[in-house]
């Protein structure tokens, strides 16, 4: 029997963040899409939580929190007017090429994480996979670290003219900025399968947390940091430092958070929270036969 209750969360693009599936001994268990990602049935985790570059989830968080540590450092005025505005610029640069790495890794877990039959061996590199909320969440941010790509490098130019750090600093650095934010809210949505959830004992559900919070900062930055296409002068320039500041910060800890949810235990099935786990499925509507590793939401 592989009978599953379509009882998940659908955000509004058909994409479910988790999935009740009743077993042939009665025990309902729950098939939740962060936890399918990372944590794949079967897979042991290597290595320590600190240590274990043979991992790809290592690198992730490794490769995030050195990219946020670099914004960070990249937004505090003593480090600034020491180094200079230009070694300041290269900083942010060098923390978005940092960032659009994890961010294409977090991107080749989702997919890797989908249906083998969306991808066969897992040899395309970009595949649609628009049922999947974790394919969404991870294009989209994958998108945006892109846009701080172009938006930091420009910068890196000297004597810009207004008009041009009106079009190619501001306006990807606001475009990459709300791409963080609907990326930080899907995977907020897919762990807490609900806009609204307190669910401070669940480790995830923090790491989202402080996601979000950051990319909103991100987001007040981008607000404060308008660049004027007739005077080349920012809205707010102090408001647009604290802003990237205390994002990178929410970042870098959301990062470091990434490493023991990578060696946490997990145990399989996970029972049906909320109540009891052997409840007669038999009356419910909405169910799907598909297999256990890939429901295809």
């Amino acid at each position: 029997m592989r009978a599953w209750e379509r009882d998940g969360r659908d955000v509004g693009i058909g994409a479910l963040t988790f999935v009740d599936h009743a077993r042939p001994d009665g025990l309902v268990v729950r098939w939740e899409s962060r936890r399918h990602r990372k944590h794949p049935e079967g897979a042991a985790a290597a290595g320590s939580t600190w240590w274990a570059p043979r991992a790809r989830g290592w690198w992730i968080a490794v490769l995030f929190a050195v990219g946020s540590l670099l914004f960070v450092l990249g937004a505090v005025p003593a480090y600034a007017s020491a180094a200079g505005a230009r070694w300041d610029s290269l900083t942010f640069f060098a923390g978005s090429l940092f960032f659009t790495s994890a961010g294409f890794l977090t991107y080749r877990e989702a997919v890797d994480a989908g249906p083998p039959a969306q991808n066969p061996a897992g040899r395309r590199f970009f595949v649609f996979q628009p049922r999947r909320i974790d394919w969404w969440a991870t294009a989209v941010q994958l998108a945006g670290t892109l846009y701080f790509n172009v938006s930091t490098g420009v910068a890196t130019q000297a004597d810009l003219a207004a008009t041009a750090a009106h079009q190619h600093v501001w306006r990807p650095d606001a475009v990459g900025s709300i791409c963080f934010l609907v990326a930080s809210a899907l995977a907020w949505f897919e762990v807490c399968h609900a806009w609204v959830a307190w669910r401070p004992h669940v480790l995830s559900w923090w790491i989202t947390f402080v996601n979000l919070l950051g990319s909103i900062a991100f987001g007040v930055s981008a607000v404060a940091g308008y660049i004027s296409p007739a005077t080349g002068q920012l809205r707010n320039a102090d408001r647009a430092n604290l802003g990237t500041l205390i994002g990178a910060v929410f970042f870098f800890i959301g990062a470091l958070l990434l490493l023991p949810e990578r060696t946490e235990e997990t145990g399989d099935p996970v029972p049906l929270p909320g109540g009891d786990s052997t409840r007669d499925l038999g009356g419910l509507s909405g169910t799907m036969a598909e297999p256990l590793d890939g429901p295809g939401s």
